[in-house]
């Protein structure tokens, strides 16, 4: 597409082009999810329970899974634990099991979830790379931001949460310093070359030398380049701050599914990747819309299920 397209135009040629993935969360989406006939409650922290999860979804020819993850227990309350014990809580690791399913897997991509807020870039741009080399190129990187009070308290970098505006910059930040560190191994650094005993070049590896307001990374990563140069970086945003860092960072933006008035609005698809910002896919963030959906054999078999969910979800004192 000519670089001169205008941005509905961009918007009209991807919309040509339909992709689908999923968010998996436990047993799933519903907090009733887990004793659904079928669900397996007894091996949500299995890696076989993942792969076949995966595999199922790869199956169904979807372009990626996301893997959920948070820094605190799952919670009804925004304020912290809620104390209930007949809903999923706990979970695995979502980079680690990405990792896991990957040699299973051959085409679906794999996208775990990072809370920019309290892990180093350093860490999450080697764990995303090493993700990328051992599933050949299917790696990706969901971006959130934490701000409630009661997760700071298991980390000991501050004692208040950040702005909105600021904790969103910060997270720009941080992925502007994974993205530097996964190019500060050029292409071919890696010689490997048992007869003149050279395995990497060092003229190819780079300082990244970044100096932010949150970071100070010099670099360069000790991981090589990922197969894929840049692997996709999402993030989710229904509006404000959210949508900046998707504009300035992501190469795809989760919004609500009934959000079709916010897509196009100037902090999110009409803008450029922004003042220190950048993006590898060329064009605006995509939009993926997020519905909910509870399958059935026909609607009233599916509205039915969902009755039967939330009955068995209600609340309880």
């Amino acid at each position: 597409m000519p670089a001169s397209a205008s941005p509905a135009a961009s918007r009209s040629a991807a919309s040509e082009q339909l992709h689908l993935a999923v968010a998996l969360d436990g047993a799933g989406r519903h907090p009733a999810a887990w004793r659904e006939p079928g669900a397996r409650p007894g091996e949500l922290l299995t890696a076989r329970y993942w792969a076949d999860v995966v595999a199922e979804a790869e199956a169904g020819l979807l372009d990626f899974v996301s893997f959920d993850d948070a820094l605190t227990l799952q919670s009804s309350s925004p304020d912290g634990p809620d104390g209930r014990t007949d809903q999923v809580r706990g979970r695995l690791d979502a980079v680690l099991t990405a990792a896991r399913v990957a040699p299973l897997t051959r085409h679906i991509g794999l996208v775990p979830t990072v809370t920019a807020t309290h892990t180093e870039p350093f860490h999450v741009s080697k764990a995303i790379a090493t993700l990328d080399h051992v599933s050949r190129g299917r790696a990706g990187l969901d971006v959130q931001v934490s701000q409630p009070a009661h997760e700071l308290r298991h980390f000991g970098r501050r004692t208040a949460a950040l702005p909105e505006a600021e904790a969103y910059g910060e997270a720009a930040d941080h992925v502007e310093v994974v993205r530097r560190l996964w190019d500060s191994w050029d292409d071919g650094a890696e010689i490997r070359d048992a007869a003149t005993g050279r395995f990497v070049d060092r003229d190819k590896l780079h300082h990244i030398d970044f100096e932010g307001r949150h970071f100070s990374v010099r670099g360069p990563s000790i991981t090589p380049r990922p197969p894929q140069g840049q692997p996709l970086v999402t993030a989710a945003g229904a509006a404000g701050a959210a949508y900046g860092l998707i504009a300035r960072s992501a190469d795809a933006g989760y919004v609500p599914a009934h959000d079709t008035d916010a897509v196009p609005a100037p902090a999110f698809a009409e803008n450029p990747a922004g003042p220190g910002g950048r993006r590898t896919r060329g064009g605006a963030p995509a939009p993926l819309r997020g519905p909910h959906r509870l399958p059935g054999r026909d609607a009233p078999a599916a509205r039915a299920r969902k009755e039967r969910l939330d009955a068995l979800a209600a609340p309880r004192t």
